[in-house]
């Protein structure tokens, strides 16, 4: 009982320490008219009605960028937000300004330093839509917090994005190169070699060209399932208990693409795979078209493999 008593004393300092330390400023309200100009706001917004926007925000309306890295222009005026804001309905197919899934916006009314009244609304939302021109589709998540007056207006919006999507629609503008596209590489030659080495039943040969995390990845299977080097290897083995291959004959030539972007490298090739079903000797020829990625020293990093399953299954 004394170590109890003992306890608990010791426990209330704590406790009034903590209390001590929460100090309000204000009040966060779930309702509020200023959630409603919010919403009215982006509403028009989305309709692209230039006049309803502008009435609106207050003749001194500022915008900021919450993420710029160049803060000798720090904001926009009333002018220059409305020309941004516009490109949205203007340039866009499928426009829409949808709650970010699981939130709700916020009122603010904080009590220090706001001798104005202004309400503050945190919203999180997501942009939505195609760009005509370019067919770039925008799904962003945006948050936005506004500056509400006391009779509804707004006077500042804080804007934070990710700004790559607008990237991409500006650089979609002009044709780009993204690297190199060979009809004779190494890397394709290691593709044949593997290849080939599948046709003639040597599946350790086949196995030694791939590093030891590939990641096996097959049409057929759900999205995102891959298999490792052993899993594969292994499925070969089935596949080769229930078909014997007659020949693998390469349709067309491979290409590889050495990519300036992401650093990356992939072998596209061709195939036909001619096969005998076992359990009744039917002939089957499969196409298959095969992805492999390599590393910088030459190995199968991944390799994707599409094909018709239902070729090889009995009607």
């Amino acid at each position: 009982m004394k170590k109890t008593v003992l306890l608990l004393a010791l426990a209330i300092p704590c406790i009034l320490t903590a209390s001590a330390q929460k100090k309000t400023n204000g009040t966060v309200y779930i309702e509020h008219p200023a959630i409603n100009v919010v919403s009215a706001f982006e509403k028009a917004t989305v309709q692209g009605d230039s006049a309803k926007i502008a009435g609106f925000l207050t003749d001194d309306f500022k915008s900021y960028n919450g993420t710029t890295a160049d803060l000798a222009l720090p904001s926009a005026d009333k002018k220059a937000y409305l020309n941004t804001i516009l490109h949205y309905s203007r340039d866009l197919d499928y426009f829409a300004i949808e709650p970010l899934p699981g939130s709700y916006p916020d009122a603010l009314e904080y009590a220090k330093d706001n001798k104005n009244g202004d309400i503050v609304v945190q919203s999180w939302i997501l942009l939505k839509g195609v760009h005509k021109t370019t067919g770039v589709k925008l799904d962003a998540a945006a948050q936005r917090i506004y500056y509400v007056t006391k009779d509804g207006k707004i006077k500042r919006i804080i804007n934070y994005s990710n700004g790559k999507v607008i990237d991409e629609i500006f650089s979609s503008f002009a044709n780009r190169t993204n690297g190199k596209i060979y009809n004779h590489h190494d890397n394709i030659n290691t593709a044949r070699k593997a290849i080939y080495a599948w046709e003639k039943g040597d599946i350790d040969q086949y196995m030694s060209y791939y590093s030891d995390d590939v990641q096996f990845y097959d049409i057929n299977s759900e999205w995102g399932k891959t298999r490792t080097k052993a899993e594969e290897k292994a499925n070969i083995q089935q596949f080769m208990s229930h078909f014997e291959i007659k020949s693998i004959d390469m349709i067309g030539y491979p290409d590889y693409l050495e990519y300036e972007m992401d650093n990356g490298r992939e072998v596209l090739s061709w195939w036909k795979f001619n096969l005998i079903r076992k359990s009744d000797k039917k002939a089957i020829s499969l196409p298959m078209h095969l992805s492999m990625g390599f590393d910088e020293n030459g190995k199968i990093i991944s390799e994707s493999a599409y094909y018709s399953e239902a070729l090889l299954s009995k009607k």
